[in-house]
């Protein structure tokens, strides 16, 4: 598959089974194509879970979801060392982290102790259990879903971990013809038999089985990923702008050399999802939003006063206009 049809090939899959959501499409395949984190925020009933399953079942890759609960254990996601009874050793049981894309859905209701039990899976793509340290399979990829912080039984992600992801998108609710059209196709999907009785289908039904790209063609876009120009200038820009996310009075936490990094790469895979062979400032201005938010962190004085990430970023924009 020429590397040109990748990305259509993808979001003509997930318009299947999932309405609008387009600029979230690409914000995926941007993850995608870069080997970098995605943090998906939004309140229930968005369809977070539904986009990552719809892009897991395009391609041809291992895919496993996570459930975060106030209960769940480290090892509930890396894996553990069991006693085998047979020859009296430990061998070691692997979570679901080793796959090559990892759902954590609902990431913010475990405790922080699981939640940090990604950092090193994230940053280092291995992970160690016991004594031993294991290399998770290429290519890696983790996409979490978040409800907002103020919903009942969440916790605030660290600030650790929220750097590793290198874009936080926040999803909104759906136009009006947007969600009528998702109320006429929940309309005619009718219901699912089964042996013993039925049940309602939903669009997880609607999601086909058979992938529509391979491995290879993944690989084949990134490395086309890696061809797209950046000049000098883009990187002045970014850079600027990342320095000045540390400068502001209204900032306590800037935006670490992760997000330099972070936004480099997420312009080039947009320029190669725009056709283009080379990134232009509408590309940072495009991401500039999914890549330092989530990395700021006001002062107290701040946000009683009434400001916020948002319009601090707008005010280290406009110094680059």
């Amino acid at each position: 598959m020429p590397p040109t049809s990748f990305s259509s090939a993808i979001r003509e899959r997930v318009a299947q089974s999932v309405v609008g959501q387009d600029v979230v499409v690409e914000r995926m395949l941007i993850a995608l194509l870069t080997g970098g984190h995605l943090l998906l925020m939004g309140v229930p009933g968005l369809a977070k879970t539904l986009l990552v399953n719809s892009l897991s079942s395009s391609i041809h890759l291992q895919f496993s979801r996570v459930q975060f609960t106030i209960d769940m254990l480290p090892s509930d996601i890396l894996g553990s060392e069991v006693l085998d009874q047979t020859s009296g050793k430990f061998v070691t049981h692997k979570g679901p982290v080793f796959t090559n894309l990892l759902l954590a859905d609902e990431i913010n209701r475990a405790a922080p102790k699981v939640q940090s039990a990604l950092l090193e899976a994230m940053q280092e793509r291995r992970v160690t259990i016991g004594n031993s340290t294991h290399a998770l399979p290429t290519p890696f990829l983790v996409i979490a879903t978040q409800n907002p912080v103020e919903q009942a039984g969440t916790f605030e992600l660290p600030e650790a971990q929220l750097d590793r992801f290198m874009l936080c998108h926040r999803l909104g609710y759906p136009k009006a013809e947007q969600e009528e059209e998702i109320i006429r196709r929940q309309l005619s999907m009718g219901i699912r038999r089964t042996k013993t009785g039925a049940v309602p289908k939903s669009a997880f039904d609607q999601i086909s089985g058979d992938a529509v790209c391979t491995a290879s063609d993944l690989v084949n876009a990134m490395e086309s990923v890696q061809r797209v120009h950046v000049s000098e200038v883009f990187v002045k820009h970014c850079v600027n702008l990342i320095g000045l996310s540390r400068e502001h009075p209204a900032v306590e936490l800037g935006c670490s050399p992760r997000a330099s990094l972070a936004l480099v790469q997420a312009a080039r895979a947009r320029a190669f999802l725009h056709q283009r062979e080379y990134v232009t400032p509408d590309d940072l201005l495009s991401l500039a939003e999914d890549v330092i938010l989530h990395r700021m962190r006001l002062r107290y004085e701040a946000t009683a006063s009434g400001q916020t990430p948002y319009s601090v970023l707008q005010d280290l924009l406009k110094t680059l206009v």
